[in-house]
């Protein structure tokens, strides 16, 4: 390639890196947004969050078109490819964090009886390694680091951990207390989404990791 068309390339990757990472960094703020909102019952923030997806959703459309532009127009090979490709499907990976963190956002005004539930002081803390997880992967993105995609893979159990207690927790819950069964089903839902956040993440971490070396992480990591 011309020194022009190296240079337009390098321009077209650079700005596909900043949109993943610009919706990288939203959809983690609202990850953590929607659980204070929870917490709170600050309804008003949850319409916020809700309303703010739709900027997540629009920098998926430009990561999908400057991607297309970039194959169309500089046919990129091997790692280049990969890197292309990578970006098109983690975008689509990052989008659906951002309707997950939505998603708990719209339950804010459906938990009454707040103080009435334990789950709700596990909840954020599920929130918080789910969203570092979210962190970690955009970080292992943007500096091509397998290894610390390997880590965000593995710390995906203690996102599954703290799901299957605050399950347990709130099934005892609704069969003591039948009265709460709407709210503590609302409540699953959250720690649900919580849950496929986490597993996003290590969907990420996998492309990431793939990007990086143009191998998926061993299966024992997965």
């Amino acid at each position: 390639m011309t020194d022009h068309t190296v240079k337009a390339f390098d321009e077209d990757i650079t700005r596909l890196r900043g949109l993943i990472s610009e919706m990288g960094g939203l959809a983690e703020a609202a990850t953590h947004a929607a659980l204070d909102a929870l917490v709170r019952g600050d309804e008003e923030l949850a319409d916020q969050i809700v309303a703010g997806d739709k900027k997540i959703d629009a920098l998926e459309m430009e990561v999908d078109k400057l991607a297309v532009r970039i194959i169309a127009l500089r046919a990129p090979l091997a790692d280049d490819l990969r890197e292309v490709i990578a970006a098109l499907k983690i975008a689509g990976v990052v989008e659906r964090i951002g309707d997950y963190s939505k998603n708990i956002a719209k339950r804010v005004g459906k938990i009454e009886g707040r103080d009435r539930f334990e789950p709700l002081t596990l909840l954020p803390a599920m929130g918080e390694v789910a969203g570092e997880m979210v962190h970690d992967v955009l970080t292992a993105y943007a500096a091509r680091d397998a290894d610390l995609a390997r880590e965000v893979i593995s710390t995906d159990a203690k996102v599954d951990a703290f799901y299957n207690s605050i399950f347990r927790n709130l099934v005892s819950h609704m069969v003591e207390n039948p009265a709460t069964i709407s709210s503590a089903a609302h409540l699953l839902f959250v720690a649900r989404n919580l849950e496929r956040i986490g597993d996003h993440a290590t969907n990420v971490a996998e492309m990431v990791h793939y990007a990086a070396t143009g191998t998926y992480p061993p299966e024992e990591d997965r």
